[in-house]
């Protein structure tokens, strides 16, 4: 994160000015274009329009557009949002894809809905700890997973923890939310990766914690005063759990305000951003937004960690209008759908491709997938742990498939050690497999 340029300040004489003189409808056309994205002032000043107006003169304008559909989100710490057409736009798509009716004619066949969730929550796990420092890589993090490895360092346990937590979101996720459920949530998230582990699932009880700039240590953000953290998590739980709130706020964007007001808080010494993906997470399956599981959300938000660090600045900057961060997290859960309707068609087509390989006969798809495994890769080793974790399947149904294919001569079995046994492609392979091959 770095200090960035605040905002003109505009007086009430200009805000009424902007109100009884509206503008030409080039620059209404404008200022809707910015809206859009929710622009910040840093970008706003360079902006052009055929009229004569004034890169200050159309700060107002925005803020005006802005002013006329906000509302009150948070008032213990007066912030504000200004709800937007593209904003309620996105919610409309989202509802129409993320829940609901939809779910019943899923594009995940039902056959892949097990090992798609699992690896849609290992991803999640990876890119939010990756995200908070964890220096391991995806591959490797992904094989710790998969084999129930036990943790080798720090940023190994950070990724088992944020792992463990989701599944515990996932297992409690029409739960209401209690002090002591977040308290717990924080603890599954952070044990074993403090400094002082007796901070883990305990309210920070002083102002020592700041954020900072990694490079220059400037603060960028101070959170409120640790006094204000009792009444702040009393309120937290009431907002997510009211179900009938006085002022309707789309679910989605409650979602996102709750993920927002965690991180702004900062109630833990360590491990606010961690916990308030997971309290995020946790909301959007407690409305029902079932295709959450699915989504690798963290990712999208590592790829753009900048834009995530700045949507927060910019919210503090101009007076706590969290427009900034609502529409960057739209534009994640859209960014996020997009992929994950990629990567199905991608896992469908390898499918597909795959089942050329049933014609070999007294096969099962599962085999189709191996050998596919091994014309795309004729170096491949596999094990049966391999082929458990990559099918959720047990060590009996998975060295049943392997010895199959074994006994058909299209793989060869070969000792690492004593115990274990590993699996590559036999001599006879290329030739049993190359008419089905296109």
């Amino acid at each position: 994160m770095s200090i960035i340029e605040p905002p003109p300040q505009i007086d009430d004489q200009e805000l009424f000015d902007s109100v009884v003189n509206p503008p030409h409808e080039d620059v209404t056309a404008l200022v809707d274009k910015i809206n859009e994205e929710y622009e910040y002032w840093d970008t706003i000043k360079y902006k052009k329009s055929t009229e004569k107006c004034s890169s200050e003169k159309l700060w107002a304008y925005v803020k005006v557009s802005r002013m006329r559909n906000m509302i009150s989100v948070w008032p213990q710490f007066n912030m504000f949002l200004g709800v937007t057409n593209q904003m309620q736009r996105i919610c409309h798509e989202l509802d129409m894809n993320f829940g609901g009716s939809w779910g019943t004619s899923s594009i995940i066949s039902g056959d892949c809905k097990e090992r798609y969730l699992v690896s849609s929550l290992m991803e999640e796990a990876i890119f939010s700890s990756q995200m908070e420092g964890a220096a391991t890589t995806r591959q490797v993090a992904k094989e710790m997973l998969r084999k129930k490895m036990t943790p080798k360092d720090k940023s190994q346990q950070m990724i088992a923890n944020n792992y463990q937590t989701i599944q515990f979101v996932v297992q409690n996720q029409d739960t209401p939310l209690t002090v002591e459920l977040l308290q717990r949530i924080h603890r599954l998230m952070t044990e074993k990766t403090l400094d002082n582990p007796e901070d883990a699932g305990r309210f920070r009880s002083n102002d020592d914690v700041v954020v900072e700039n990694g490079i220059t240590h400037e603060i960028v953000h101070r959170p409120p005063s640790y006094t204000e953290i009792p009444s702040f998590v009393k309120d937290l739980c009431r907002f997510f759990n009211d179900e009938k709130p006085k002022v309707f706020i789309h679910p989605i964007i409650r979602g996102i305000i709750i993920h927002f007001m965690v991180a702004y808080m900062h109630p833990f010494v360590d491990g606010n951003g961690r916990t308030a993906r997971a309290l995020f997470y946790w909301y959007m399956l407690k409305q029902k937004y079932w295709l959450t599981e699915y989504l690798s959300i963290s990712r999208v938000i590592a790829n753009s960690k900048k834009s995530y660090e700045k949507s927060f600045l910019y919210t503090e900057a101009d007076g706590n209008d969290m427009g900034y961060f609502v529409t960057y997290n739209l534009r994640v859960l859209n960014t996020s759908f997009k992929q994950l309707q990629r990567y199905l068609k991608r896992k469908q087509d390898e499918k597909k491709a795959a089942n050329t390989f049933l014609q070999l006969g007294d096969i099962n798809d599962r085999q189709a997938q191996i050998i596919k495994m091994f014309v795309d890769n004729p170096k491949e080793v596999i094990t049966v742990k391999d082929i458990q974790s990559k099918y959720l399947i047990s060590a009996t149904t998975a060295k049943c498939d392997i010895m199959g294919l074994v006994n058909r001569g299209l793989i060869d079995e070969f000792a690492f050690n004593k115990v274990k046994r590993g699996y590559v492609r036999s001599d006879k392979f290329e030739d049993a497999v190359k008419p089905f091959l296109k």
